[in-house]
């Protein structure tokens, strides 16, 4: 190894927890998404971070962490990279919004056209919430109908539709999952467990003409990365086409994670809608919903689904967006990014039986989540299952090190064209150590 060296008990540093003192006194709980408080790994006081530079970021007392974070997916480029940082330097510099079409915003509806062959129209939003939002409101008007069927475990954004889990048995209509969402609204949710296609049928075959849309993440990232099994997603497809609904994939994770497109297009199955949004932005607020012609020609103006938005097609945001996608297609990205996901995730498993830690690890590429469990995790409740406790100690022990996780064992493990063998190397240093304090 190489011998790296971090100070011990970096979380909350004095600068951290002074920022995220004054903050709380302006900004419910400190942070401006739940996501980002370190509650659930009991550390206390999130790091405030300052800046970012290729693999690694600073936060405010002046540590250094090597980041597998990335901001939750986006940063599939690393922190600034310099691309990145001229075409948006270019691009504020002509105006950082103009309120009409821009010519960039149709090359990047372009761009993603070419690199997946199921968005015949695109439309270009601001955050993967809103392009979900609307791929259900348009399902709904294109179908008349209002049913949704969405799964266990499954995040999709914090619109009212989604933000409804199970009920009590597999096909029992969803529950809110926050207060504030209607009962009403939940009733036109159907949440099932991932990977049942069983649960699927049998629902479809009670009320199948009520549904509009399935909504699915095709290779699941929120209840850790979870692959689909044989003949789900095909299974989803027949069940939705028979039915006369729409398949909505949400690739706001996977959309350009793997390869230069969609994980549908290596899955072999074709959603008649797409979400997509983070990697796409380039780190600057951007998504996109697109699909089929017929479909996509309902929404306003050409039709009565209505959307709209101020910072849609943002011109910083699709030139940041452009960058990254131009270098996401240079030759060979693909293949490191592919090289790093399996040395670090391979890595780390061979740690944990080192020291007879039972885990688990699903890995697609550079995406990856390590479950502190023997066993499979195919589902939310494979998932719900792995030692939490132990997770929260890892994370613990990795952040003292220089090593920066999401602080929830349902997020994933991101690796960016920036981290390196040197990087990797550190990192495998610094588990050896959180797993030997594990014991």
């Amino acid at each position: 190894m190489s011998g790296y060296e971090c100070p011990q008990n970096l979380r909350s540093g004095p600068g951290s927890r002074e920022a995220h003192t004054r903050a709380r006194a302006i900004i419910p709980g400190g942070v401006n998404s739940p996501a980002r408080a370190f509650g659930k790994v009991g550390g206390g006081p999130p790091v405030v971070l300052l800046r970012g530079q290729g693999a690694r970021v600073w936060d405010v007392d002046g540590n250094s962490y090597l980041d597998y974070l990335a901001a939750y997916g986006p940063l599939i480029l690393g922190h600034a990279h310099p691309r990145v940082v001229e075409a948006v330097s270019a691009a504020v510099r002509q105006g950082p919004l103009l309120g009409t079409p821009t010519p960039g915003e149709t090359e990047l509806a372009e761009t993603l056209r070419a690199a997946i062959p199921s968005l015949e129209m695109v439309r270009l939003l601001t955050t993967g919430t809103e392009a979900v939002m609307t791929a259900i409101r348009l399902a709904r008007g294109y179908t008349g109908r209002r049913l949704v069927v969405k799964f266990d475990g499954a995040y999709h954004g914090h619109s009212d539709p989604v933000l409804v889990r199970a009920g009590s048995g597999a096909a029992t209509v969803g529950v809110p999952d926050s207060l504030g969402v209607g009962s009403a609204t939940a009733s036109e949710v159907v949440s099932l467990p991932y990977n049942d296609l069983g649960a699927v049928r049998g629902f479809f075959a009670a009320r199948g003409e009520e549904v509009a849309a399935i909504l699915v993440e095709p290779v699941a990232g929120n209840m850790g990365l979870v692959e689909p099994e044989p003949g789900f997603l095909p299974g989803l497809r027949r069940l939705a086409t028979a039915a006369g609904a729409l398949l909505v994939f949400d690739e706001i994770i996977t959309g350009f994670r793997f390869h230069h497109g969609a994980v549908q297009d290596l899955l072999g199955v074709t959603a008649d809608l797409t979400c997509l949004g983070k990697i796409i932005g380039g780190g600057l607020p951007l998504a996109a919903l697109g699909g089929r012609r017929a479909i996509m020609s309902r929404l306003a103006p050409e039709g009565g689904v209505y959307q709209a938005g101020t910072h849609a097609g943002n011109p910083l945001a699709v030139a940041a967006g452009l960058a990254t996608l131009e270098e996401l297609g240079r030759p060979g990205v693909y293949e490191e990014l592919e090289r790093s996901g399996a040395v670090l995730a391979e890595g780390l498993r061979q740690l944990a039986a080192d020291r007879g830690i039972p885990v688990t690890l699903n890995r697609r590429g550079s995406m990856f989540t390590l479950f502190f469990t023997a066993e499979k995790v195919r589902d939310l409740a494979g998932a719900e299952a792995s030692d939490h406790r132990r997770f929260a100690r890892f994370h613990r022990l990795l952040l003292d090190r220089g090593v920066l996780l999401a602080p929830s064992p349902y997020e994933c493990w991101f690796t960016s064209t920036a981290h390196g063998p040197m990087e990797l190397e550190e990192t495998l240093e610094a588990a050896a150590a959180a797993f030997a304090a594990l014991d």
